[in-house]
């Protein structure tokens, strides 16, 4: 009799602080977030501040020569929708796929709009996939070169991303 009121002691306790462990409220205490393992390259706001006030001596230089006459000056930002985003990277892989290869990323190169009414056009940065060409199926080894792979020949690219606002304005907006 003793042990079954000791096994039932220990059922409820243990049931007690199963209870406590697994059920509490998520508006009590600090909520349990699972986030993923963040990729190689992901850096801090502080760490973005740095990389964009070393930008600042460049971007005046640009300012200073190209866009002395344009009020706001050059623009430093580029944004995208993560439902564009989400497009082109769909739309780059089967056009990788049906061009022979195989996209393993992309390469984002700065570029400008073209003078208009004797203004320069604001920068840009345009999003082109990268990858490599499709071997047969008995290779056992692809040895990718340092810096990523080539651009992808006959890939389209992704540009018209929305200006800064104000288009000058330093990171964070």
């Amino acid at each position: 009799m003793k042990k079954v009121v000791l096994l039932i002691l220990g059922f409820l306790l243990g049931a007690l602080a199963m209870y406590f462990y697994c059920c509490k409220d998520a508006s009590v205490g600090d909520p349990i977030v699972d986030l993923p393992t963040p990729p190689q390259g992901t850096i801090t706001p502080a760490e973005i501040k740095v990389l964009t006030q070393a930008y600042n001596p460049r971007y005046q230089a640009i300012n200073d020569s190209i866009f002395r006459d344009v009020a706001g000056g050059d623009n430093r930002s580029s944004w995208y929708s993560l439902e564009d985003l989400n497009a082109f990277l769909t739309l780059a892989e089967a056009q990788a796929d049906s061009l022979g290869y195989t996209m393993d990323g992309i390469r984002i190169y700065p570029g400008a709009h073209p003078m208009e009414k004797g203004l320069p056009g604001y920068s840009t940065y345009l999003i082109v996939p990268t990858g490599y060409k499709t071997v047969s199926e008995g290779a056992l080894f692809y040895v990718q070169k340092g810096g990523g792979s080539d651009d992808i020949d006959g890939g389209n690219g992704l540009n018209r991303g929305e200006n800064g606002d104000p288009p000058g304005i330093n990171y964070p907006q």
